[in-house]
């Protein structure tokens, strides 16, 4: 039997790179992309040692580059076969301040959150579609339910992330291929290092292991850890007047 090929994008740390690990050791072959070059490349190393075979590649990658997206895409599936999955793991969480409003900044979240997972869920769409088969996982998060006054952009980029997954899934799913959108809460990582007031945390290696069973099971959408489900109802409800008196 062909070993599932997966393409982990975002995997030098975090949910990421513990995706990759899981899906190598569970057996398949695994194409890891992020911008630290470097990272990858060790944590491919790695894999490869620890599963005495070569089931893992580590490519530097940029998601602000769209346009070499189909270019990688051609030279993951010519080093370790055609690809069964794709997971968007990239992301990036940086501080915002109470009276900061940083156009530059703001455009980092888009750029990386939201049209880097947009540009690679198309080439995954292009070739999963005419097959009838085919995964696609993004990593969205809570953060997209609603407006806090902390992080506007971050919010703003996982619900565009999260938007644009659902109208693919709604395009798709005639078709037999799943796409599913992973909302996680507070997960162990360097990019929630020095986050004050987190509950409710899991490592990273929880996170990856509950976003590859969704994916598996064909799940639309998924909160993790499940508690953050009815939460974000709560949340969800609270209407704006009061929403904006909150100090979150």
């Amino acid at each position: 039997m062909t070993p599932p090929v997966s393409i982990v994008v975002g995997a030098s740390s975090g949910i990421g790179e513990s995706l990759a690990r899981r899906l190598a050791a569970e057996g398949g072959k695994v194409a890891l992309l992020a911008r630290r070059g470097p990272e990858v490349e060790r944590i491919a190393k790695e894999i490869n040692q620890q599963c005495g075979a070569t089931r893992a590649l580590g490519v530097a990658h940029d998601v602000t580059d769209w346009s070499a997206v189909d270019g990688l895409w051609g030279r993951v599936e010519s080093e370790l076969g055609q690809v069964d999955a794709l997971y968007y793991a990239a992301g990036i969480l940086e501080p915002v301040e109470g009276d900061e409003f940083d156009t530059a900044k703001d455009k980092r979240h888009f750029d990386i959150n939201t049209l880097g997972s947009v540009a690679w869920v198309n080439a995954a769409a292009r070739r999963f579609g005419p097959r009838g088969a085919g995964t696609i996982v993004g990593i969205s998060s809570v953060a997209q339910d609603r407006g806090r006054i902390g992080r506007p952009a971050y919010n703003a980029s996982k619900a565009g992330m999260d938007t644009h997954l659902e109208a693919v899934r709604n395009r798709l799913w005639r078709k037999g291929v799943t796409v599913t959108t992973v909302r996680p809460g507070f997960v162990q990582t360097p990019m929630t290092e020095g986050v004050q007031g987190m509950f409710w945390v899991i490592s990273a290696d929880r996170a990856a292991e509950l976003t590859i069973a969704a994916g598996r099971k064909r799940k639309a959408v998924t909160y993790i850890p499940w508690r953050w489900r009815p939460m974000m109802g709560v949340i969800r409800s609270i209407p704006s007047f009061v929403f904006r008196k909150l100090n979150f």
